[in-house]
């Protein structure tokens, strides 16, 4: 039987996920996301007749790979698989993707209610009737709960790494490559498929470094991150180091760091993670967040990006001190503020100048080049790599890379495009 792989999104672009895998008559869809333009309006995926569909397989609980599965339960009703802490991770992200984006998508609460009535758990290694599809997953190492998934076929094994990492960080360990070892066909992301991170150990005693600097000098750091997972990775990190000043965290993340704590089957490090829960300063309210910037502290505050939530407010108050610093821990997309404070060093054309001191630190949760590389050998009959969600130059140069190094197949397809597997 011949099998076809779809690009419905994350074709030569980061976010707004989507792979399909179809035989003649029936498919399912490895992630269905979004991403957004510069106005901040969201981009949805490609979209395919209902009917063909047998179900939906969500690597991981990130808005560029869950935010438009409501779609699919507008007119029709489709089972979507994943773990049980990306279930529970999934529905506070679409609820919240509501409230802030609402009369820009094209469904309302009753679908996203629809789509968690429809969702179903499985474990890592187990594997998954998805109409004539068996399915098995592994972890990706990315976020907790994130699944690599291999999709079984009687011409050979077909992967999809979704955000994988090899990285041993608190809340993860590294991906379960081994289950790729069978797979003639990856579908690989290669959003650092240009560059390498530095070690782990080396960021996170850098960043501890820096923040001890400014504590001990009276200044306030404050830490823009996503409330999903890299906040919690940097209060772990912080409850590892054992801060001897307070620690502030606000926004999203205590809801997320609760399902964690209620999922240690997922969590690498849960005595870091349960220290800081219990140790660290949750903001309440406008009372808390008022004393949190007067104080000697570090602040962890969506959004990771500057983008807006509390950390705007934070920053705003502490910007024009030379005592205090920013830490930006995440990527940092064109046009955001963070990337001009990065670029010119204001938050935006007509703010002041940055005086506080501003340093960026490597925790990404994505595979770096190398990293990239040693994940693709795990295979022992790859005959095609397929590269999506990366940039056109990281793409790109990730290929030529692989073509040089395996002498496989590499394609770098547009969203649309078809590829016979």
């Amino acid at each position: 039987m011949q099998y076809t792989v779809k690009i419905l999104g994350g074709g030569q672009e980061v976010g707004r996920a989507g792979i399909e895998i179809s035989n003649s008559s029936e498919s399912i869809i490895l992630d269905y996301g979004v991403n957004f333009n510069q106005k901040d309006e969201p981009n949805f995926p490609l979209q395919e007749s209902p009917s063909k569909v047998s179900g939906f397989v969500i690597s991981h609980a990130h808005l560029d790979h869950i935010g438009a599965l409501p779609i699919y339960q507008i007119s029709t009703t489709k089972k979507i698989y994943g773990t049980g802490i990306t279930k529970y991770i999934t529905e506070l992200m679409l609820k919240d993707f509501i409230k802030l984006s609402g009369q820009k998508v094209p469904f309302e609460w009753v679908e996203v209610k629809k789509t968690m009535d429809n969702f179903e758990t499985f474990n890592y290694w187990q594997e998954t009737e998805i109409g004539p599809f068996t399915v098995s997953t592994s972890s990706a190492g990315h976020i907790p709960g994130s699944a690599i998934t291999v999709v079984k076929t009687e011409k050979g094994d077909i992967a999809y790494t979704g955000d994988i990492n090899v990285t041993n960080a608190k809340l993860v360990r590294p991906a379960e490559v081994e289950i790729m070892k069978k797979s003639k066909v990856i579908i690989t992301e290669a959003t650092y498929g240009k560059f390498n991170h530095p070690p782990r150990s080396e960021v996170e005693e850098e960043f501890y470094k820096s923040v001890m600097e400014v504590l001990e000098g009276g200044g306030t750091v404050l830490v823009p991150a996503f409330s999903l997972s890299r906040s919690q990775e940097i209060l772990a990190v912080l409850a590892k180091y054992k801060i001897p000043y307070p620690v502030y965290y606000d926004g999203m993340a205590r809801t997320i760091m609760e399902i964690m704590m209620n999922n240690p089957q997922y969590i690498n490090d849960t005595d870091a993670l349960r220290k800081a829960y219990e140790e660290f300063h949750y903001v309440k309210g406008w009372e808390d967040r008022s004393r949190a910037w007067r104080n000697n502290a570090v602040i962890v505050a969506s959004a990771g990006m500057l983008k807006g939530g509390p950390a705007v407010y934070y920053y705003k108050k502490i910007a024009d001190n030379p005592k205090n610093a920013i830490f930006l821990v995440s990527y940092q997309a064109e046009n955001t503020p963070g990337r001009r404070l990065l670029e010119i060093g204001k938050f935006d054309e007509g703010s002041p100048l940055l005086k506080a001191r501003l340093q960026m630190f490597d925790f990404s949760s994505h595979a770096g080049r190398n990293q990239l590389i040693d994940i693709i050998k795990t295979s022992e009959n790859l005959e095609k790599l397929i590269i999506v969600h990366a940039s056109p130059d990281s793409a790109q140069s990730f290929s030529s890379l692989v073509k040089e190094r395996f002498g496989v197949e590499v394609l770098v397809p547009e969203n649309g495009q078809e590829i016979q597997v």
